[in-house]
């Protein structure tokens, strides 16, 4: 059996939960710039309400990966189903109006609107069409589904506060929630404790816990603590290939993970 065989044999989506079709699924996924492989051929899928983390050292292709999934960046081949249909090169906006939300590595606020202003203008890029008549009732809406959203991440107590006069941590927690106001069926967190102390970084574990519960959450982290404390499987990039997938327990026991990431 070859290396990619075992993996995919090996995988968690074999496992448990696989007897319903993924959520997420790529096919031979690959990503050139100009003589630069930076994604070669890469299968992946992730279950309906996993926690999959995807790991790797840097230069692994993680940030390209998180990329064509949510639309930033199209793919030079391969494919990308999402709830069953084809995203594959979709701009991001059609990607996020399809049920995909994502955080960005640096902070992706409006610094001057209000945190209830952040949240508000997610929830309402939801609404396809504007009706004059029925605008109060729309507005009635939006504002539960932001309020909500604000509820989720512990933010709503600082509705009305400048979101630039957020910690850095409720910055971070603040983008969470805008996702969230999009009400989508896959969250994906591009280093979301990144820059936060020991403290906030243990709330936002806790608050990504929470949130797992009604939600798929894809994660890319480079806190090993974060990972195998939210995972329920992990994926390991290297080169832009599938190094190794498993449960947390087992990609801290690979032998090849060790060598080229982990550092064991």
């Amino acid at each position: 059996m070859s290396e990619q065989a075992e993996i995919d044999a090996r995988s968690p989506a074999s496992g448990r939960g696989a007897a319903s079709p993924p959520i997420l699924k790529t096919e031979l996924l690959t990503v050139r710039f100009g003589g630069l492989t930076a994604l070669s051929q890469v299968n992946f899928q992730v279950q309906r309400d996993e926690v999959r983390a995807v790991i790797g050292p840097n230069g692994a292709g993680k940030s390209t990966f998180f990329n064509c999934l949510t639309g930033v960046l199209r793919p030079t081949s391969g494919r990308i189903l999402f709830n069953g249909d084809n995203i594959t090169g979709m701009p991001s906006n059609a990607v996020s109006q399809r049920g995909i939300a994502r955080s960005y590595q640096i902070t992706n606020i409006l610094p001057n609107a209000s945190v209830f202003e952040n949240v508000r203008i997610a929830a309402q890029s939801r609404r396809h069409a504007w009706n004059m008549i029925g605008h109060h009732n729309d507005f009635a809406d939006i504002n539960e589904k932001a309020e909500s959203a604000l509820n989720s991440v512990g933010l709503l107590g600082k509705a009305g506060e400048l979101a630039a006069n957020l910690s850095h941590g409720e910055q971070r927690n603040l983008e969470i929630g805008i996702a969230l106001a999009t009400e989508p069926l896959l969250l994906c967190l591009d280093e979301p404790t990144a820059g936060m102390s020991a403290a906030e970084t243990h709330e936002t574990m806790q608050l990504v816990k929470r949130i797992a519960k009604d939600l798929t959450i894809l994660i890319v982290e480079h806190d090993m603590e974060v990972v195998m404390g939210l995972a329920s499987a992990v994926t390991v990039l290297h080169y832009g290939e599938i190094l190794a997938e498993g449960s947390p327990a087992e990609i801290q026991a690979n032998a090849r993970v060790q060598e080229v990431y982990l550092k064991i």
